[in-house]
């Protein structure tokens, strides 16, 4: 399932995917790589199949604290929250898609 870029959040995805897939470890693969059991349920992606990071949340957190110490925690959380959203909104686009299907 591919999703609408209108997504909340499906800006960061779409990087994270893309950069999983070049098998970069920047900071939108590795909150896709976070996001990766959940988001394998609700779409069919070849960069969610490959290897992830271990400890993917650490990873992200790391990266984070090297490029902004100062505010690392507070942007972190929004990235998490970011991601949340996202996952939220794709579940209604394909419960809504399925709805559609069904009639």
């Amino acid at each position: 399932m591919s999703f609408s870029p209108q997504l909340p959040g499906a800006d960061l995805v779409r990087q994270g995917l893309d950069d999983l897939a070049a098998r970069r470890l920047s900071q939108e693969a590795l909150l896709v790589a976070i996001g990766a059991p959940r988001l394998r349920r609700l779409m069919s992606e070849p960069a969610l199949d490959g290897d992830r990071p271990v400890e993917p949340e650490l990873a992200l957190y790391r990266e984070i604290c090297r490029q902004s110490p100062d505010d690392a925690h507070s942007r972190y959380n929004a990235l998490i929250r970011r991601l949340v959203s996202f996952e939220h909104a794709l579940e209604l686009e394909a419960a809504s898609a399925r709805r559609r299907g069904l009639r």
